[in-house]
């Protein structure tokens, strides 16, 4: 079977492609709601493209929190039909769709009252382990039911944080994934099915008639535009929904963007092995560990400026540092803080309200018009059922005919036979002198496509990017002909992370990565330089941001 490449050196016969005959679909966004789409729509037998003006999971979808969770605090508004479904979705993420790519992650919820809360909360985790449980009746296999902490048992399982602070804490068992990475391989999964997969790719153009609808896009690499013929397109847009309603001429939707702010701290600096979830006066707090990092996240501010230039500033920043402070026994400096990301969440207005912490984060798929439907709000754990109830609302304007979703049960790229070789991996390190721990992180960030990446790879192509954490030089070829990179910052900031886990944004790895981009793209030393400053300028900014706090 077809991988599902995406093949960033072929991309101008994908371009061609687009303009081919008729699409039974265009998605337009190539966030996880769009991706997912297309794979929904292609593994049902429609003829489907998407087109992306920036790269595959660039904006919300790889800014995240990394959880795939039902969450714990819609209990409390009694939203049960919301967090029963994201624990399925968690589960069939977790178990069968994206093995390699999930992973269990303990939390713990620190407790302040001595009776109340503990009983309170503790009977809402009950009912959350109880919704997490198989149709077989049977617990999920990796996640487990809650248990209480006294507070020197919290002192025990975490020595960071101040547990005279608390009465103790509750444990339980969520689940963790690589946003970026997910937001690929349903792309890639897409492309294996049969979708037209095209990013830097934006629509400027909208007409629609009895046929269908005429979609003109513009190459941003070019400036090039050229028509693409659907029966039906779906704005998959996220925060960007306006845009695309504005093409139609109609505005039905109002999806208002809340900026959420992350910081990556080292290990080092942080160290816990366990996730924390805990209130500010705003937001949700977030301590959780990631690979060697730690994030600390997440505000929740309503946003109103550039959409394409999202960004922390101080008073994020300061703002993050001072509530997570509250309960650490070793206070974080600013000096401690290696990266930081911010990302619009995309939250459909259905009262008029202000304050976007009250606004829906369930879905919405409106009409827009007789040829166009658009998609916005849900969350990362629940993009399967979001792409579900969009192509279903398709398909029954195309008159039906088609079989329903069967997404829950398509293993992604990467996913098939991931136990099996996971289980190998001690050969599979000997084989290719690796260590252990380079074998497993390829295995978590590829699954069972890490055998492309190995595959006719030298013994200079399985050395690490210098300063770029342990990012392999093959990984670099395989983010281009397989995954479809086009800029550094794909390979740094979302293909693999080095870019938000080195102090200086994995700046003095641009210029090899560059090169390596360069040779599997046929480009020329230029391309490489370009490249290469451009990347630093984005880098540059994140860093100012830090440097800029009072």
């Amino acid at each position: 079977m077809d991988s599902g490449m995406i093949d960033a050196a072929r991309r101008p016969a994908t371009l061609a492609a687009l303009e081919e005959g008729t699409y039974d679909l265009l998605v337009v966004g190539g966030g996880i709601t769009g991706t997912g789409a297309a794979l929904d729509a292609a593994s049902r037998g429609l003829r489907v493209a998407l087109v992306e003006a920036g790269d595959l999971g660039g904006g919300t979808s790889s800014r995240s929190s990394r959880l795939l969770h039902g969450g714990v605090r819609y209990l409390e508004q009694l939203e049960f039909g919301l967090v029963r479904e994201a624990l399925r979705e968690r589960g069939l993420l977790g178990g069968r769709l994206a093995p390699h790519l999930v992973r269990r992650l303990p939390f713990v919820l620190p407790l302040t009252h001595r009776v109340w809360e503990r009983a309170y909360i503790g009977a809402g985790l009950s009912l959350y382990d109880g919704m997490g449980q198989l149709p077989s009746g049977k617990a999920e296999r990796v996640f487990r039911i809650h248990r209480h902490l006294s507070r020197r048992g919290l002192s025990r399982v975490m020595p960071a944080l101040r547990a005279e602070l608390t009465t103790g804490a509750l444990e339980y068992d969520d689940g963790q994934v690589d946003d970026a990475r997910l937001t690929l391989a349903v792309a890639r999964t897409a492309a294996r099915e049969g979708a037209v997969i095209a990013t830097r790719v934006r629509a400027v153009g909208y007409t629609s008639g009895p046929d269908g609808a005429q979609v003109t896009v513009r190459d941003e690499l070019t400036g090039a535009e050229s028509t693409i013929q659907a029966r039906q397109v779906l704005a998959a847009s996220g925060v960007w929904t306006d845009e695309v309603q504005r093409l139609v001429g109609r505005e039905v939707l109002r999806v208002r963007a809340s900026k959420g702010v992350h910081l990556v701290v080292p290990k080092s600096a942080l160290r816990v092995d366990r996730a924390v979830i805990t209130r500010t006066d705003r937001s949700v707090l977030f301590i959780i560990p990631v690979g060697s990092t730690v994030l600390v996240g997440t505000t929740d501010t309503p946003y109103s400026g550039d959409l394409r230039d999202v960004a922390a500033d101080g008073d994020d920043i300061t703002f993050l540092l001072n509530q997570v402070n509250r309960w650490l026994r070793r206070p974080l400096e600013r000096a401690d803080v290696v990266g930081v990301y911010a990302g619009l969440r995309p939250l459909v207005d259905k009262a008029g309200t202000a304050d976007t912490a009250k606004l829906s984060r369930e879905h919405v798929v409106a009409n827009i018009d007789s040829r166009c439907l658009a998609i916005a709000g849900g969350k990362l754990t629940t993009y399967r059922v979001m792409a579900k109830d969009a192509v279903d609302a398709v398909v029954d304007r195309l008159g039906g005919g088609y079989p329903p979703s069967c997404t829950d049960r398509l293993p992604l790229v990467g996913a098939d036979g991931f136990q099996a070789l996971w289980n190998r991996r001690g050969l599979l390190a000997r084989e290719h002198n690796l260590t252990a721990g380079t074998i497993d992180d390829l295995l978590r960030r590829h699954g069972t496509a890490v055998t492309d990446v190995l595959a006719g790879a030298n013994e200079t192509g399985l050395r690490p990017v210098a300063g770029a954490g342990g990012l392999l030089r093959a990984e670099v070829t395989h983010a281009v002909r397989h995954e479809g990179a086009l800029a550094v910052e794909d390979v740094l900031l979302r293909r693999s992370h080095a870019g938000l886990e080195t102090v200086d944004g994995a700046a003095d790895a641009a210029d090899e990565v560059a090169t390596l981009m360069a040779e599997a793209l046929g480009q020329d030393h230029d391309w490489i330089e370009r490249e290469a400053a451009r990347y630093r300028r984005v880098t540059g900014s994140n860093r100012a941001a830090l440097v800029g706090v009072a």
